[in-house]
């Protein structure tokens, strides 16, 4: 059963399915773990931006999965908001912009000296942000997105990673949303169209073959 089976209509399902959307692509042989935008903005509820609930279920659920790439020294790249942003770089972007304040990425995920941390202009890592040249240099075929937020910044990213031709794998329990609805429609397209929607135990499970 997929996150989304309870809202989505079965006569959409079966219109993917008879179009042969939302089969498994499956992981490369050299993937790199993106840490988005897991920010007190995004968890700490005295911040507007805050994922509702799912901001600390998400920051649990990638922990060990961070925890294994560390130590199978996989890539590990975190992004976090470009704070001041100019009203030229921001854009016509509707809501609240994210602050000074709150733009630091939670303790409980704190980035290692080694692990670069990208402030991006815009909702996609890649956008503007020397990410896909990181990744290519790194011999990267495989993406997996993690963070906040499913509707905004995670689907650009996962968007703009299979654009770019990287394989994207999305750990469903390490990404959230403030809207569940939002939340779910977004995972079932995602996965339709641009990346494999697996469990986080079904994705450390593909890393654990990994030989690096």
């Amino acid at each position: 059963m997929s996150i989304w089976d309870d809202l989505i209509p079965e006569s959409d399902k079966e219109w993917f399915a008879r179009s042969h959307h939302g089969g498994l692509s499956g992981a490369g042989t050299c993937p790199a773990l993106l840490v988005v935008d897991v920010t007190d903005d995004f968890v700490d509820p005295r911040y507007p931006l805050v994922a509702g609930s799912m901001g600390r279920q998400v920051v649990a659920a990638i922990r060990p999965l961070l925890e294994q790439a560390r130590q199978i020294q996989i890539p590990v790249v975190y992004t976090v908001a470009q704070v001041p942003v100019l009203p030229v770089v921001r854009g016509r972007r509707k809501g609240t912009a994210p602050s000074a304040e709150g733009n630091r990425i939670v303790a409980d995920l704190e980035p290692l000296e080694a692990e670069p941390v990208i402030a991006k202009p815009k909702p996609s890592a890649f956008f503007a942000t020397p990410l896909a040249s990181w990744l290519i240099f790194w011999g990267v075929d495989t993406v997996i997105v993690t963070g906040l937020v499913t509707s905004g910044c995670i689907r650009a990213t996962v968007v703009d990673a299979y654009s770019h031709n990287f394989r994207v794998l999305l750990p469903v329990e390490c990404v959230g949303d403030r809207s569940e609805v939002s939340h779910k429609v977004n995972l079932f397209d995602m996965h339709m169209k641009y990346a494999d929607v697996l469990s986080v135990a079904d994705v450390m499970q593909s890393l654990a073959s990994v030989a690096r």
